[in-house]
């Protein structure tokens, strides 16, 4: 059996890894499954359609698989079946919440793998959260925003519903996010703006002098050249449609729908 305190309150039928461990008070519905190696502190509560991966942590005090605060879910919800699905290797600390999803996209809040997420973190409905991203204390995640692979998100930061930050993107503290942020950009600012490529970011992950010439290249012509949106995508594909990276930033610039954080 999984190592579970005698004052948490595991429903019969979730399922748990017996490598799992549940710290006191802790309460845990009867639709979560968590995976091997997953340790949940005291005074969480697990609920929902809510499915754990491998060799997360969860600090004390967090809210996992509630369903959403979307007003509009309640009153239109048909019984629809939502789900909240997490990865492995996670780290969560105290106070978050994460909800499940809701019949507007398909049902799930998804969470990815390797992720660092601070204390009152909010991981709102229909969110996909990547791998490898850190979300700082008080990040606010809205509805349907999808976030790309290692994105970095400053302290007290809100994202409005439907954005979405790129693959490797930096967002200063306190950021009011209402626009699309591009991959590799560092944002910061009131009204947010782009002030430089994510350097430091591309540099702690192993990317060449070369790679980083190209996406500097794609920022001047995005956000320094006086070009229009679609001037600069015609520039950037002509930089090398086949390039991961230039791939990467068209592939986000086409499924942009909230504009572009300039």
């Amino acid at each position: 059996m999984p190592n579970i305190h005698p004052t948490a309150i595991v429903d019969p039928a979730a399922e748990l890894d017996s490598s799992v461990r549940v710290g006191p008070y802790t309460v845990i519905g009867p639709h979560v499954r968590i995976a091997a190696g997953t340790v949940i502190g005291p005074h969480c509560v697990i609920e929902g359609r809510t499915t754990i991966g491998r060799d997360n942590r969860f600090f004390q005090f967090n809210s996992i698989g509630a369903t959403s605060q979307d007003i509009w879910q309640d009153v239109n919800h048909r019984g629809e079946v939502t789900e909240l699905v997490i990865g492995d290797r996670n780290t969560v600390r105290e106070f978050c919440t994460f909800n499940t999803g809701t019949h507007k996209e398909q049902g799930i809040t998804r969470v990815g793998s390797d992720n660092w997420v601070m204390a009152y973190v909010h991981v709102a409905h229909d969110v996909r959260l990547g791998d490898h991203c850190v979300l700082a204390n008080g990040v606010t995640l809205a509805g349907h925003v999808h976030v790309g692979d290692w994105a970095t998100i400053g302290g007290l930061t809100g994202v409005l519903q439907f954005v979405h930050i790129g693959a490797q993107a930096m967002i200063g503290f306190q950021a009011h996010v209402a626009q699309d942020v591009a991959p590799f950009m560092t944002v910061d600012g009131n009204p947010l703006a782009v002030r430089a490529v994510n350097l430091v970011g591309l540099k702690r992950r192993g990317f060449s002098e070369e790679r980083q010439k190209l996406i500097r290249q794609m920022h001047k012509l995005l956000f320094r050249g006086g070009l229009t949106l679609e001037q600069a995508r015609a520039e950037i594909e002509a930089l090398g449609a086949q390039d991961p990276d230039v791939r990467t930033m068209l592939d986000f610039l086409a499924a942009s729908t909230r504009g572009l954080v300039r």
